[in-house]
């Protein structure tokens, strides 16, 4: 390949996207998403080429290898096309628009994303990835483009008919009617569903691929705390400790790849993406609070001990990804040949390894295009996970130390291999659902690294990427950019109720509300209910989105959902959850018919369905009265709970914005449990037993 000092640049050039700088020497001439791009689109009276993918796809990759980096090609393109290249993550806003488009087209959707337009964005034409040449019936892009230039010069009234009727499906397809409020059988069919698509030996709810999703196993948590049906935890633990044990989870560096792609959780796509981290440890946190099973502790810190090597910005806030490939080949980081165990450690150490993550001579890992062994492995557990950990307090057990000495040692020599992609963008959405997780994780295990780190975080979004009228979505290399999409004001402000419940500070508290205001003034939609993608602020594209479902990450409705109702029952103001009503309303007809597309809005929907917990503290957070009753509090899995601490600094605050605490005073000058449960209150109490008498009546 010719070096990129010997090449022309095209206009991705100037950009700060790593994915669209990983393109900026293609000899394909692409522009940014841009007026520019567009205006010459119409003076040349040319097609769009649309190209969609981010800087961790593999595919991504290997499409740019066959064709953008193929001179017949570009020449082909250059000659037919405007080529436009979005970076999805920078801009999801488009992404939804043209991946619906294909999925009305072909019925399929994925990336990269292909979509053929007019300049002024219609689309007629879309797919996902392309070979260069024709394949198994697929038709290469050496054919397809001959044929999009003849259609686009000889045919034109054909495109129009194709242009009118996608514009039609996509206007009809964009809402339904506002339905009626969920029945709360609901939960129930999702639960029956899960408990059918399960899978009893490995975990997880489908043969294959097999997604994380850990907001699934939050519902089902929460599912199992109204219900006490004992399965649905039991799914949410076997699933959580298969994919600890698969090759799903980096044995030796830790943190979850993307998915798996058999059913063992053995064989993943290795890209690593932050969102994947933040929803994997809120939800051991949740489990943890559940059962105090020390493993899921062990795993938090495990995923925290990734981020802080790979993922943590020197200024707080947190990368999105990790790629899955290096040196043009997926997975070649993680991999390991016997050989190569043997000549790192010693003959014990490497037996003690080999042993333990299941290596094989021949190979454990398949490729998956040939579905042939390759001589590489891919480290794996078999063993009990309760050997992992014995408690907290205890650390852990001689054999699992001896075993992390090896691994560490592996890690080492690991690190001098030429590393996967690095995704240094910071987004506000995925820092959003990474600081919410710091905060619930750090509560729950009372670390005050955890705690640093998320505050680090909040900090530096608040600081870089917020002016208190505006939030913006994306930073990379001193630039902010992107007004926020409704994910980056939901996410933030989950964010900041977290970390309000985990530190007091007045200061989260308001800044949700503001958070939450603004949100709410720019994407609500005042007729129908439910929340629009895209705010007042951002670009108009063919459809303003509004969708609900829960996909590799919850939707920002859902989590809208949840931050209403709790800043609702925080403040004591019903109209924000009157908003989060009228929102689940507003999705109730699609959700009835797929409960379990919609698993992180059911469980924002527990939060109004199952027993609320409304407990103020009052007392001084420095006392050790005080911070008893705040540690059996947090020791405990109540998900339909708020908690408020008023004390003599933030009194006359939390007095203004929750005026109904003002009458929660400490008794006898010690700390007191003000608890309500179901809007009726109980007598309080300066004693942690009673406090917990009182949740569990």
């Amino acid at each position: 390949m010719v070096s990129t000092k010997e090449r022309q640049p095209n206009k991705l050039v100037n950009e700060k996207s790593p994915y669209l700088l990983q393109h900026a020497y293609n000899p394909v001439n692409w522009y940014p998403w841009s007026e520019e791009a567009f205006n010459r689109a119409k003076e040349e009276n040319k097609p769009i080429f649309l190209s969609i993918g981010y800087s961790t796809c593999h595919w991504c990759h290997v499409m740019e290898e066959e064709s953008f980096e193929d001179r017949d090609v570009a020449d082909l393109m250059n000659d037919t096309f405007v080529s436009i290249k979005v970076d999805r993550e920078e801009r999801p806003d488009i992404d939804a628009v043209y991946m619906e488009v294909a999925q009305l087209i072909t019925g399929r959707g994925g990336w990269p994303l292909t979509i053929i337009m007019t300049p002024d964005k219609k689309p007629f034409v879309a797919a996902t990835y392309i070979p260069k040449e024709d394949r198994y019936g697929q038709r290469g892009m050496i054919t397809l483009i001959p044929i999009i230039k003849e259609l686009w010069n000889e045919q034109r009234d054909k495109i129009d008919d194709t242009i009118n009727q996608i514009h039609e499906t996509l206007l009809k397809s964009d809402r339904e009617e506002q339905g009626s409020e969920l029945d709360n059988t609901i939960s129930l069919r999702a639960f029956s569903e899960f408990s059918k698509r399960f899978d009893e030996k490995y975990g997880g709810f489908n043969i294959r691929p097999k997604f994380p999703s850990p907001h699934n196993l939050m519902f089902l948590l929460r599912y199992w705390k109204r219900t006490g049906d004992d399965w649905a935890l039991h799914m949410v633990e076997k699933t959580v400790t298969e994919m600890r044990k698969g090759g799903i989870f980096d044995q030796i560096g830790f943190g979850f790849h993307r998915y798996s792609t058999d059913e063992e959780w053995l064989l993943p796509h290795f890209e690593k993406m932050l969102y994947d981290q933040a929803m994997m440890m809120y939800t051991l946190a949740e489990l943890y609070q559940a059962t105090h099973n020390s493993v899921y502790a062990k795993i938090i810190r495990e995923i925290y001990d990734y981020l802080q090597r790979h993922l943590i910005d020197k200024k707080g806030g947190f990368y999105s990804a990790e790629d899955a490939d290096s040196e043009g080949v997926e997975g070649k980081f993680y991999l390991w040949s016997t050989d190569q165990i043997y000549d790192i450690l010693d003959d014990k150490e490497s037996k003690l390894f080999v042993e333990t993550y299941n290596l094989q001579e021949e190979g454990n890992f398949r490729d998956e295009a040939i579905d042939e062994k390759t001589g590489n492995n891919i480290p794996y557990l078999r063993k009990d996970l309760s050997k992992m950990a014995s408690s907290l307090n205890e650390g852990i057990t001689v054999l699992d130390d001896e075993i992390d000495q090896v691994r560490r040692k592996v890690l080492t020599s690991r690190n001098n291999r030429i590393k996967p992609h690095l995704d240094d963008k910071i987004l506000t959405d995925w820092n959003g659902l990474m600081i919410a997780a710091l905060s619930k994780a750090a509560r729950v295990l009372n670390d005050e690294n955890l705690l640093q780190s998320a505050i680090n975080a909040i900090e530096f979004i608040l600081h870089e990427m917020y002016n208190e009228k505006i939030l913006c979505h994306r930073y990379r290399d001193g630039e902010v950019t992107i007004n926020g999409f409704l994910d980056d004001y939901a996410f933030l402000a989950w964010a900041l109720l977290e970390l309000y419940e985990t530190t007091f500070q007045m200061k989260y508290l308001k800044l949700s509300k503001s958070i939450i205001d603004i949100m709410i003034d720019q994407f609500l939609d005042t007729e129908n209910g439910g929340f629009y993608f895209s705010g007042k602020n951002n670009e108009e594209l063919l459809v303003r989105k509004m969708d609900a479902y829960d996909g590799a990450i919850p939707s920002g409705n859902s989590i809208a959902v949840l931050s209403l109702i709790r800043i609702a029952r925080l403040l004591g103001d019903s109209k924000y959850e009157t908003i989060s009503t009228e929102a689940m309303k507003s999705f109730s007809r699609i959700i009835e018919r797929t409960p379990t597309g919609f698993s992180m809005m059911l469980a924002s929907y527990e939060f109004q369905l199952g027993k609320s917990f409304e407990i103020i503290i009052a007392g001084d957070i420095e006392n050790s009265d005080t911070d008893k009753m705040l540690k059996k509090l947090r020791s405990v899995y109540l998900p339909n709970k708020i908690v408020l601490l008023r004390n003599n600094d933030s009194k006359t605050d939390l007095d203004k914005m929750a005026p109904y605490t003002k009458y929660y005073d400490a008794l006898n000058e010690k700390a007191t449990a003000h608890v309500c449960i179901n809007h009726n209150c109980k007598l309080p109490t300066n004693d942690v037993e009673k406090m917990m008498e009182l949740l569990y009546e």
